[in-house]
């Protein structure tokens, strides 16, 4: 069997989702969508009224997080997506969980 060319790397991006995000659900969503797609990380609210998301996972995995977040949810109304590869080191994440407001 031949392994794909993403397998076994790992990138981490922070995600800034801004519009009409919170009070919809968003967030759970969110949890589930990463957890099919076998992305670790965290998703939590902004007093602004935005959505962080970090991410970590292959490219592929992110890629299709990514496009995701920025659609996915036909009760979101996404105005600004802004997508931060953050450079290693960073911690590795288990699992994808909400964390509190910031």
């Amino acid at each position: 069997m031949e392994a794909d060319d993403d397998e076994g790397m790992l990138e981490t991006r922070l995600v800034t989702v801004c519009g009409l995000v919170q009070g919809i659900g968003y967030r759970e969503a969110c949890v589930r969508r990463a957890d099919a797609l076998s992305v670790t990380g965290w998703v939590r609210n902004r007093m602004d009224g935005s959505v962080e998301v970090m991410l970590q996972g292959s490219p592929a995995q992110l890629a299709e997080m990514c496009a995701w977040l920025g659609e996915g949810m036909s009760a979101a109304l996404v105005e600004q997506l802004e997508v931060t590869e953050m450079q290693p080191p960073f911690p590795r994440f288990d699992q994808f969980q909400r964390l509190p407001t910031l």
